[in-house]
């Protein structure tokens, strides 16, 4: 079984990319704390790359932003890939099923357009009506 849950606080404001194929897919770091503290007295916290894809990523990225804390329902996932200078990475990210905001909403604040999305293909061009054969 590969099941986490983690309530964390985002560290950066989320960014939405679209794959080649147009997948939507959201990306975002969140900081969790341990919940017991070093010799020092400080909390240790712990760091996590985390996306989520499809509708679920585009709705996040209309309400998440740096410092808003959520719930999250995921797996862990190892991926590698080799970097500029030829070497071997391997990330562990967590693939968010399911994300609870849980920072509450401002009153009288609309979500904001989704402004972060970095495409990676052409934009398609409306059809109108009339012009359909059905």
């Amino acid at each position: 079984m590969n099941k986490v849950f983690l309530i964390a606080n985002l560290t950066r404001d989320p960014e939405l990319h679209e794959t080649a194929g147009g997948k939507s897919v959201l990306k975002f770091d969140i900081a969790v704390n341990r919940g017991f503290k070093d010799a020092d007295g400080n909390y240790i916290t712990d760091f996590f790359n985390v996306s989520v894809w499809g509708d679920k990523g585009v709705n996040c990225a209309k309400y998440l932003f740096k410092g808003n804390k959520v719930g999250i329902v995921g797996r862990l996932q190892n991926r590698t890939y080799e970097d500029k200078n030829g070497y071997n990475r391997t990330v562990t990210e967590v693939i968010a099923e399911d994300v609870e905001f849980l920072t509450p909403k401002k009153k009288d604040i609309e979500p904001e357009e989704v402004t972060r999305v970095k495409k990676t293909r052409p934009e398609l061009e409306p059809i109108e009506d009339d012009d359909l054969l059905f």
